[in-house]
């Protein structure tokens, strides 16, 4: 799912049924996210708050995986539209798309149901 995409794609869970494309392309991302390594990568760069930056060199020692592992989970992250990076020599910086969180906590989030406020 494209960044413009995953802006545009799915109002709230309780707001609407999604249609086939949507849920198409919000499956991209849940599919990403279904990984236990891409999941704790996700919160890894994502822990750095809003416009918070990580290295892959902080990354990879969190794991007992190969380098090349860690870079293929990142790469199935970014080709999900959550993360980004960029090179700086030797290493890879990414960081977590801005609105992207946010997003997907609105299209998860049902709405209160009519006379549940006290």
């Amino acid at each position: 799912m494209s960044k413009q995409e995953l802006a545009a794609c799915c109002p709230g869970l309780g707001a609407a049924p999604l249609d086939e494309e949507q849920a198409v392309d919000l499956a991209k991302v849940f599919k990403a996210l279904g990984d236990p390594v891409r999941l704790r990568l996700m919160s890894m760069i994502a822990s750095r708050g809003d416009g918070g930056e990580v290295c892959v060199c902080e990354l990879t020692p969190a794991f007992e995986l190969s380098q090349p592992t860690i870079s293929h989970h990142l790469k199935l992250l970014r080709q999900a539209g959550l993360i980004d990076c960029e090179r700086r020599g030797t290493w890879v910086y990414y960081w977590v798309l801005p609105g992207v969180l946010e997003r997907l906590a609105a299209f998860l989030t049902a709405p209160e149901p009519a006379g549940a406020r006290a």
